[in-house]
């Protein structure tokens, strides 16, 4: 087992923030995983994947294990549809393009979606209508104690929004190391209902899209509005979008006639985060190089240079002015290693 020393983070989460690795090792397979946790010698250990959720404030005192299990596989299928099982190392965005390619539909709405799948049950990742557990059977998670691979079905992950089991109560003590997916090989169910999508597909002349035709709209749209980590760090969406009551809904929209929502149901609302901070002016602010993208106030960027406190303080502040204007929280989406 290669265990290397002071190694920077920084090509190892999407915002580029160059802190340390005390300790840091590869994985690549489940016995190596299931040995480097019972390593003595290193008490503290810290999991990192695709690193696309995440601000690190601070270097890592620990042995950082980076989880690169790779593989995908077909499991089950019949006429109608398959189960596919992808390792947890592997790309999200690879693996929808490749379930496009195997003509398999589901996955076409959450394209585009930076980090990997290991992580994608952590955060329930969902865009433009569709989230994780609409087609997720199950997933292998190590116990970070023992060494026991668990598995855990749709319902013991507790799905909500942008939230999961392993968010919670099973927070830290466990490792995914690999997902599997039930997806349509026929009859596939479309999901356009998003306002965006339908404008893409029609400037496009499209009538009746495929499933690539959608996946085609969806990468068109992000890349409009967000920006490629390659070029400019950042983790896509900091914040969650608030999810209020209608009893508080209906206060806020008499303030606030204008301020576009969404109905979750009957009982509650969802304010978009992207709106409320724009309406506090941050859109395209830059503190040093620290700012909010000029595109889209949802999602903070580092344009080179900036520690993961300037990020966080600059956050701060965000979440500040909103309650400050509008009397709502927003959360972190984002998940800040402090």
């Amino acid at each position: 087992m290669n265990i290397q020393e002071n190694i920077s983070l920084k090509d190892y989460n999407t915002f580029g923030i160059d802190v340390k690795a005390k300790f840091f090792v590869e994985i690549t397979g489940l016995v190596q995983l299931q040995k480097a946790l019972e390593l003595k010698a290193y008490p503290k250990k810290f999991i990192i994947s695709g690193g696309s959720n995440m601000l690190l404030t601070n270097d890592i005192d620990a042995l950082v294990m980076h989880i690169n299990l790779k593989g995908i596989t077909v499991v089950e299928e019949d006429e109608k549809t398959v189960e596919v099982k992808a390792m947890a190392g592997e790309n999200w965005h690879k693996l929808v393009m490749w379930s496009l390619n195997q003509g398999y539909g589901g996955l076409e709405n959450l394209s585009l979606i930076p980090g990997n799948v290991g992580t994608a049950p952590i955060q329930n990742i969902g865009a433009y209508g569709v989230e994780l557990k609409d087609v997720f059977v199950s997933c292998a998670a190590m116990n970070v104690e023992t060494g026991e691979l668990v598995g855990f079905d749709n319902k013991a992950c507790e799905f909500g929004y942008r939230n999961s089991i392993f968010k919670n109560e099973a927070k830290e003590k466990y490792i995914i190391t690999s997902v599997v997916l039930k997806l349509t090989k026929k009859d596939h169910v479309l999901h356009t209902g998003y306002g965006s999508i339908e404008n893409e597909l029609k400037d496009r002349g499209i009538v009746h899209p495929t499933i690539k035709d959608i996946s085609d709209a969806v990468i068109a749209i992000r890349k409009s509005k967000l920006p490629d980590p390659k070029e400019i760090g950042n983790s896509g969406s900091f914040f969650k979008n608030p999810i209020i009551s209608k009893k508080a809904f209906d206060k806020f929209s008499k303030s606030h006639p204008d301020a576009p929502f969404y109905e979750v149901d009957e009982n509650q609302y969802k304010i978009p985060a992207g709106w409320l901070i724009e309406q506090c002016g941050f859109k395209g602010k830059r503190v040093g190089d620290a700012g909010v993208h000029e595109k889209q106030a949802l999602v903070l960027v580092n344009y080179g240079n900036a520690t993961g406190k300037e990020i966080l303080n600059l956050s701060k502040k965000i979440q500040e002015e909103v309650k400050k204007n509008f009397k709502l929280k927003i959360q972190p989406e984002v998940n800040i290693i402090k």
